[in-house]
């Protein structure tokens, strides 16, 4: 009874401390943080219904609220005579410094403090809050529109779609395709009158091809105007959705392309984690147990665009990037400032090796390994049937987050293995969000609004605890919640300010889409024994070369 006791006044005071608002009209405010949470909409009546008082004190009660900027008023209909109530973004900042007390005192009442001791109040404060409200509703006559990759973190956006509906107070309509079928749909609604979409999902390499065929709009003038922290966000993420010093896009999620592997597995064996392609092809070979059920490494070896990236980032990995870009002091700069910067570079050494390479894989990998793609790569992994795997970070919630995983709790992450030149890289991938060139003029500010609440750190954590583990910035990768879902957030993090994740590896270049597509082909005619290497890349060198020399003047 006692600790019951003391349990309960230690939480008055943390409400009366971290809240600052009077006990009696906690039931108000925990009524307009559920129906927010639950992407529920208050409305006046209904809020002083569930208060508890009488309705003359609940209504001068809200009313004090919100002239305390504890609540926001937002007008439902253009007359404003209708309008809705919402936790007012200081009233989220305080909530989530509570909240973490509250956990707090929970964990100490139920004995599992010992883990919460000592920890610093600095680390509550840096939590990010829930996203708040916007002050009006977009002005977008049947809905917001979008065109989005269907992925985790897009997937997550769809869960969250009554909360967003709620933010931005407009109904949301959403097409989320494949990564082919998505590009397709861009190029086709690039080529209508009028946009269909309002915001677009673009893949951070395509953009210099988007670009060029003049189908996003440029984004300058509405980043100059908004509060939006560009330094925040993964320097290299921001440099693919950008081109000749113009931006034309902000990432709403960044991945790295990872060696991922099973701790357990090469301590019993006594061997050490692969850093290079030799090392990571002896290990797979120690590892490979047919008879066992149990393979060696999982890759993407499926013919066309999967294979494609497969090459190109392993090409990266032997010091080559798959077009001649100029060379800086830390790498690679991932533009084209010349037209030499875009000679397909499939007759390198780098290219040969990145061949080899993958040859020799085929012995240790599963079977089907060359119809394997990014999920099935992943799932083999999870599911206990490889011992390694080049892994997404966007798909590792498959094994970080599913208890009945072999590899669960068991996984370790290195950069891709390097081949000739030994520097460690991890391909930077992801989708940035844009606005197509042809969306109606009066539609530009209000999916700007939208971008912006999208592209948020708080929408960015609210994706991260709904399923993505792929965040852009650099704030949410710290935050402390964020960072105790998952070791990748943090891996992710250090090799991002290490200068090890970088975008020269999947360069945002003219005819990039092309050159995966070739690279797919003449190396998947490779490896099922249809060509030899010299053949395949051959081939490839000159249909990539007649693509380039097709392409527009840059």
């Amino acid at each position: 009874m006692l600790q019951t006791i003391e349990f309960v006044d230690a939480l008055r005071s943390t409400s009366n401390d971290h809240l600052g608002i009077d006990s009696r009209d906690l039931g108000i405010v925990l009524h307009v943080m559920h129906n927010h949470v639950g992407g529920r909409l208050t409305t006046m009546s209904s809020l002083a219904a569930a208060s508890g008082l009488s309705y003359g004190t609940a209504f001068r009660t809200i009313e004090g609220l919100i002239a305390e900027g504890i609540l926001v008023r937002r007008p439902r209909t253009t007359t404003g005579r209708s309008f809705s109530l919402h936790p007012s973004s200081e009233l989220l900042r305080r909530w989530q410094i509570f909240a973490g007390h509250t956990r707090r005192l929970i964990e100490q009442a139920s004995g599992d403090g010992a883990r919460t001791q000592g920890k610093p109040v600095a680390d509550i404060a840096a939590v990010i809050p829930p996203p708040t409200v916007l002050e009006s509703k977009l002005a977008l006559p049947r809905g917001l529109r979008l065109l989005v990759h269907a992925d985790p973190t897009f997937m997550a956006m769809n869960t969250l779609k009554r909360q967003f509906e709620m933010i931005l107070g407009v109904p949301i309509q959403s097409k989320a395709l494949s990564i082919d079928r998505l590009r397709a749909e861009i190029v086709q609604n690039g080529q209508r009158p009028g946009s269909a979409y309002d915001i677009i999902a673009c893949d951070l390499p395509w953009f210099g091809d988007m670009v060029q065929r003049g189908r996003l709009r440029p984004l300058d003038d509405l980043i100059a105007q908004s509060d939006m922290d560009i330094s925040d966000f993964l320097p290299d993420a921001m440099a693919s959705a950008r081109r000749r010093d113009a931006q034309y896009g902000i990432p709403l999620l960044s991945t790295a392309e990872l060696l991922v592997y099973r701790t357990d597995l090469l301590e019993a064996a006594g061997l050490a984690p692969p850093r290079t392609a030799a090392e990571t092809l002896a290990v797979a070979k120690a590892m490979h147990a047919p008879e066992r059920g149990r393979f060696g490494i999982a890759w993407n070896g499926g013919r066309g665009t999967a294979l494609g990236h497969t090459f190109m980032v392993t090409m990266a990995a032997h010091g080559q990037p798959i077009v001649n870009l100029e060379r800086v002091a830390d790498g690679f700069r991932p533009e084209d400032m010349t037209e030499a910067h875009l000679r397909p570079m499939f007759d390198s050494d780098a290219a040969h090796a990145a061949a080899d390479y993958l040859q020799s894989l085929l012995s240790v990998s599963p079977p089907g390994i060359l119809s394997m793609t990014w999920y099935d790569r992943a799932r083999a992994y999870a599911s206990g049937n490889t011992a390694l795997a080049y892994a997404h970070t966007l798909l590792v919630n498959l094994f970080e987050r599913d208890a009945s995983s072999p590899a669960y709790g068991k996984t370790g992450y290195l950069p891709q293995p390097t081949g000739l030149t030994g520097r460690p890289i991890s391909p930077l991938g992801g989708y940035a969000l844009a606005i197509p060139s042809n969306i109606a003029p009066d539609r530009v500010a209000p999916a700007w609004a939208a971008l912006a609440a999208l592209t948020s750190a708080s929408a960015a954590k609210l994706f991260m605890t709904n399923g993505s583990l792929a965040s852009p910035r650099f704030s949410v990768n710290r935050d402390p919640e964020v960072q105790a879902m998952s070791p990748v957030i943090g891996i992710v993090d250090t090799i991002a300010r290490q200068g090890v994740l970088r975008a020269w590896p999947r360069p945002p270049v003219p005819g990039i889409s092309a050159l995966i597509t070739i690279a797919g082909e003449e190396l998947h005619d490779m490896l099922s024994g249809r060509k030899s290497r010299a053949e395949a890349l051959n081939s490839a060198q000159n249909r990539a070369e007649t693509v380039m020399r097709g392409l527009d003047p840059v």
